[in-house]
């Protein structure tokens, strides 16, 4: 029997791993494409897929999702952020209970404001990423009165990627613009 050139996949079985794979990947497809994947050490230092340090700001050390992915270095992955297309990630720390799932109600209050967008559980299992597309050309740190934070970044960083969905946030990016506009006034 001869295989078909332009086949994706070598037969059923094969066809039916990588959709089960895809499936349990929440990560939105939008990010996946980009070229822009480090993985992370346990203290969230970025290393390449080889091992070796990596830089938020050099392009020859990132990697492809895939290559990330099958890598076996450090403990996970990391999406890095450029200006090159207006990926941004609005950093909630400290804003949820680990053993209930609940949120603390600003974080409540700012996932609704995103809308339908991908929300992930941060690497500490207490915060949460949410993901979308505004213009960010600097970073911002924003401290609450309760000490907790909220970060804005869209480009020279890194984020460390986990895969773990918040609730049931699509594998979509949403327009974030007016909240980032909202939150830096």
């Amino acid at each position: 029997m001869m295989a078909r050139q332009h086949a994706r996949f070598c037969n059923t079985r094969c066809r039916s791993k990588a959709h089960r794979a895809a499936k349990s990947d929440p990560t939105p497809h939008e990010l996946k494409i980009r070229d822009r994947w480090i993985r992370r050490s346990a203290t969230k230092v970025p290393l390449t897929v080889a091992g070796m340090a990596a830089s938020s700001t050099d392009p020859r050390t990132w990697s492809t999702h895939t290559d990330a992915a099958a890598s076996t270095v450090g403990v996970g992955l990391g999406f890095v952020l450029s200006d090159v297309d207006n990926i941004a990630c609005i950093d909630l720390d400290h804003c949820l209970n680990p053993l209930t799932g609940r949120l603390a109600p600003w974080a409540a209050a700012i996932v609704r404001d995103a809308g339908t967008t991908y929300v992930e559980v941060s690497p500490s299992g207490d915060g949460l990423h949410i993901w979308g597309r505004a213009n960010v050309r600097q970073g911002r740190r924003i401290r609450r009165p309760d000490g907790t934070a909220v970060e804005i970044y869209g480009t020279g960083r890194y984020i460390a990627m986990t895969g773990r969905r918040h609730g049931s946030s699509p594998s979509i990016l949403a327009d974030l613009s007016a909240l980032v506009s909202k939150l830096t006034q």
